[in-house]
């Protein structure tokens, strides 16, 4: 469905990310692990047409899209759900999921059935659909985020560290809902730091460091595997 070749993003001489190779096949869910800086959001930032790649190939559903601007990127079937939810704080739920939809604007059943969906998903967002996003808990706004995100029926989401700032419970939460998004029929590419809770649903995973994948492998491998249970596990 989706695949990355000897990608690399530079920022003047400095390289964010060099030389990656990622694939993602339809259904799957692939989780991008590794710290802060490490290159998984410059990675996001390219596949969603906000960073320009400085050279190798991203191909989507037999397409490249590499250097192809974010809305077209988004109308292809891929949509970011960023780091730090960027939510609009003083619009309500419901204003927030709309923007959502903006590539669909004109096909309005369209968008009332997502908006239907994302509260069938997410109950608690129906009940606060009148109150500013702004007004509501981290986890509620990261389900908004998420639900934004959903709006424009992607084929493929990138969630971008869905789980930071978020208590235990909430973060259980949030990957159950994650693993239900994908049986309804979205392929999901994760970064995570939490490796224990993304291991557990993902189907295969990357490790990056210093901005080049170091590990790669099935689930149970990466969990398996020492350095990245020392690492991101803390076992």
């Amino acid at each position: 469905m989706l695949k990355v070749t000897g990608l690399t993003v530079k920022y003047g001489s400095f390289s964010a990310i060099e030389d990656v190779d990622i694939e993602i096949g339809k259904g799957e869910i692939v989780v991008l692990l590794g710290s802060n800086g490490a290159g998984k959001s410059t990675t996001f930032r390219a596949i969603s047409g906000l960073s320009k790649p400085s050279k190798g190939k991203i191909n989507f559903e037999g397409s490249l899209i590499g250097g192809k601007s974010p809305d077209r990127i988004v109308q292809s079937g891929i949509v970011q759900c960023a780091e730090g939810r960027k939510l609009f704080p003083q619009m309500t739920v419901y204003e927030n999921l709309i923007m959502g939809a903006y590539v669909h604007r004109r096909k309005k059943t369209q968008i009332k059935q997502a908006v239907e969906d994302v509260y069938e998903l997410f109950p608690i967002l129906q009940e606060k659909k009148h109150d500013t996003a702004g007004s509501l808990s981290g986890g509620q706004q990261q389900m908004l985020a998420i639900g934004r995100s959903l709006m424009s029926h992607p084929k493929l989401i990138l969630l971008d560290e869905p789980s930071i700032g978020l208590a235990p419970l909430i973060v259980e939460q949030m990957f159950d809902v994650i693993q239900k998004i994908n049986k309804d029929g979205t392929t999901i590419l994760l970064a995570e730091q939490n490796a224990n809770a993304a291991l557990k649903i993902a189907d295969r995973g990357y490790v990056f460091e210093s901005g080049s994948i170091v590990v790669q492998g099935t689930s149970e491998e990466l969990y398996a595997n020492d350095a990245v249970r020392k690492a991101y596990i803390g076992a």
